[in-house]
Formats: structure tokens, sequence, C-alpha cells
């Protein structure tokens, strides 16, 4: 199962990578207008969240337009180099179950503003990839730094006592 899981890590990475690298080249994301793109989106997930049935819910928006919006350019560079770092994470296989979690997080933040686009299936495929975390980086580096660091309840040899 390691094969099917590295092509779906290698097609969610891709996604992340590309995405992340596109925002860290803009102005509009990390450059002289950092937070400008942001503020749009903002703008946009607000305008949904009005009416009979609304696509963003009332908590979100007062999220999105009191923690979000004031500080529009933080966030930009935060998931413009989160989407990135993301990406890395999963292509190289390296602490795969926190790389997608993050992912995971940053689609259901995107869902629930509203936008939805290619979201759903990143978020479902990256609740696979935290499921499956051990077997998801086998082929990757993984495979060694996981047995180095090991888990919570049983040290790897980086951390084990002499």
């Amino acid at each position: 199962m390691a094969w099917l899981w590295l092509l779906v890590r290698l097609y969610v990475g891709y996604a992340w990578l590309t995405a992340g690298w596109g925002k860290i080249g803009s102005p509009a994301w990390t450059g002289d207008s950092a937070g400008a793109s942001i503020e749009g989106f903002v703008t946009r997930a607000l305008s949904k969240a009005v009416g009979d049935h609304p696509d963003v819910t009332g908590w979100y928006a007062w999220f999105l337009e009191a923690v979000v919006n004031p500080n529009a350019s933080a966030w930009a560079h935060a998931v413009a180099y989160g989407e990135f770092l993301v990406g890395v994470g999963l292509i190289l296989g390296a602490l795969t179950g926190i790389a997608a979690f993050f992912g995971l997080v940053m689609n259901l933040s995107f869902l629930l503003a509203g936008t939805v686009s290619s979201n759903p299936v990143l978020f479902t495929l990256a609740i696979l990839l935290v499921l499956a975390w051990k077997v998801a980086g086998y082929y990757g580096v993984d495979n060694y730094l996981l047995p180095a660091l090991g888990t919570p309840w049983q040290p790897g040899h980086w951390f084990r006592r002499r």
C-alpha cells in the first residue's frame, strides 16, 4: 500500500507546492502589497455570510473580520509559506502526517470561507494521509526520520537515554 500512498502524497504535495510557490512570488501575498489578496478573500467570504442560507457561518465570518482582516499581511505570509512547506513535506515524505494535518487545516479554512474548488478533494486526501501517516511516508524521509524521532509513547534513538 505504500506505493498507493506515495502517489496520493505526491499529488497532494504538488498541489500545495505549486499553490504556495505562486503566492510567494506575488506582491499581493508576500511583496509590497502583502495582504491585499487576503483582504479580497475575506471580503468575498463575508459577502457569502448573509441571507437565509449563508455559505459562511456567523462565527467564521466574525473570525475573518476580527482576526484575519486586521492582520492580513501576516496571514498572507503564513498562507503562502504554509502552502509551500506543506507541499515540500508531502513530496519529500518528511513528517507526512504533520504536513497533511496542516494542509487539512488550510483546506478546512478555505471551505469554511465558502471556497470549494479542489478543497473537498484535497481535504479528503489529507484526512487519509493523516490516518496513514506511517505508511504514507514509507517511501520518503519518514522511513529514516520517524525511527530517529520516535513517538510520544516511544522515543526514537535520538531521544533515548543512554
